[in-house]
């Protein structure tokens, strides 16, 4: 009876393992088709990755520097031309 027991034994924890073994493959293979169907929803979405869109936010926030820099040396030419006697 001990030898009979302890074969269940090792086939009941050889099924386990087997089991265990499957689960995370399956978890693996839905993980893998949930990334893929993600990324695919992305690119019909026309989004744009995070590597563009931190160089174009760099661009912007270069583009609104030289406009502040800009208006600034505007304003100093009009407010000389409009003193008397003021030269441009």
């Amino acid at each position: 009876m001990t030898q009979t027991s302890n074969r269940l034994f090792d086939e009941l924890a050889k099924m386990m393992t087997d089991a265990a073994g499957a689960a995370q493959g399956a978890q693996r293979e839905v993980e893998t088709l949930m990334r893929a169907q993600g990324e695919k929803f992305l690119r019909e979405m026309d989004v744009v990755s995070r590597e563009d869109f931190e160089a174009v936010r760099a661009m912007a926030e270069k583009a609104r520097a030289e406009n502040e820099r800009l208006e600034a040396r505007i304003a100093a030419l009009e407010a000389q031309f409009q003193q008397p006697g003021g030269s441009v």
